[in-house]
């Protein structure tokens, strides 16, 4: 039997993402994240995402911040809740 037995390959960051947890839903396709990168970011559900993806308090996601508006960002991706978990054992996310 080996370590990583259940572990799954998951999405990790690219350039300029961010791991981040849903802190907050505000309506209209936005929601309050806090990253990992210690900055709390009012982040935008692209149109793609939206009505195909659920996203709700407490969930991770991958987040993108603006260039030009660090307080902001968007959505990238949503992972489910034993990959997050998974994330979190792996020392990812930091609560």
């Amino acid at each position: 039997m080996s370590d990583n037995e259940g572990r799954k390959d998951l999405r990790m960051p690219e350039d300029s993402e961010v791991f981040a947890v849903v802190t907050n839903m505000l309506g209209a396709n936005r929601v309050k994240v806090r990253c990992m990168d210690g900055v709390e970011r009012t982040a935008r559900i692209p149109g793609k995402m939206q009505k195909r993806i659920w996203i709700r308090e407490d969930d991770v996601v991958l987040v993108e911040p603006w260039d030009w508006q660090d307080e902001k960002a968007d959505i990238t991706w949503r992972y489910e809740k034993q990959d997050a978990d998974q994330l979190r054992e792996e020392g990812h996310i930091k609560e």
